[in-house]
């Protein structure tokens, strides 16, 4: 029976856990620990076991998720340090913090796996980036991606791009969310409500993201079939391009991924 932990019981690890519950029920035992007690008793319903301290989680469990803020990392680390356990393997979901860092915290080379997820896997359509670094076994990786893909989609990339991606999946709903406004606000000033608004908007969004991943065609290709010669998409393209949408889009991720090196300490 495989043990997972979690320390930290945010919406977040609330997410994963509820998607391991419903994709791994019958394989897994759960065990939390958050300090807030009311959080991790929440989960008592999906069958996680609530304990008393981060020490407890990582001697129960053999993956334990560090679902704490980031801030916060160094303090739990150290309290982990201390411990006797060195065979457990961690599933960092922390913006900034490293697995060099979590090592290095640890005192010894532990196997950590980096993980960039982001807030949709709370609806269970979450997009989780993560890279497998040694010495975390591939068996070891493909138990981690499992649990992610519980919840959502899982693409493993290179450990030393967990920064870069996440202006694309991490921090990108928020960006959406930004964008979005703009239109929905649009509407709303022309006389439509916001409900209505909204729903076009975001029905448009989810159509635009299926043709974008199924209909086999070039992002080129996709904006040239919505396109006529002289037509009302032309127009707005030419004013999109004229206010640099794709400078600013650049800006956006160059900003973001800045900060988390910053955040890390790294470059």
């Amino acid at each position: 029976m495989l043990k997972i932990g979690t320390i930290g019981c945010g919406n977040m690890a609330t997410a994963i856990f509820r998607g391991i519950a419903a994709g791994m029920g019958g394989e897994c035992v759960l065990f939390g620990y958050d300090l807030d007690m009311e959080k991790a008793e929440a989960l008592r319903e999906i069958g996680m076991e609530p304990l008393h301290s981060a020490a407890e989680v990582l001697a129960a469990s053999d993956y334990v998720l560090l679902a704490v803020k980031p801030q916060n990392m160094d303090e739990v680390l150290a309290g982990l340090a201390a411990c006797p356990e060195k065979d457990r393997v961690y599933l960092c979901i922390a913006a900034g913090v490293t697995a060099s860092h979590i090592k290095k915290a640890l005192g010894f080379d532990a196997r950590v796996v980096s993980i960039m997820p982001n807030t949709p896997l709370l609806l269970g359509v979450g997009a989780t980036a993560m890279a497998q670094i040694p010495p975390v076994s591939e068996e070891e990786f493909a138990v981690a991606r499992r649990i992610f893909s519980c919840a959502g989609i899982v693409r493993e990339i290179p450990a030393g791009r967990m920064n870069e991606v996440i202006a694309l999946n991490g921090s990108g709903p928020a960006f959406l969310y930004e964008y979005a406004r703009s239109f929905v606000s649009y509407g709303v000033s022309q006389g439509i409500d916001y409900e209505t608004s909204l729903a076009l908007f975001c029905q448009t969004m989810r159509g635009a993201a299926e043709m974008m991943e199924h209909s086999g065609r070039s992002l080129d290709a996709l904006i040239e079939m919505v396109s006529s010669k002289g037509g009302t998409t032309i127009a707005g393209l030419e004013a999109l391009r004229a206010h640099h949408l794709a400078e600013a889009a650049a800006a956006c991720c160059e900003a973001c991924t800045a900060r988390a090196y910053a955040l890390s300490g790294e470059k």
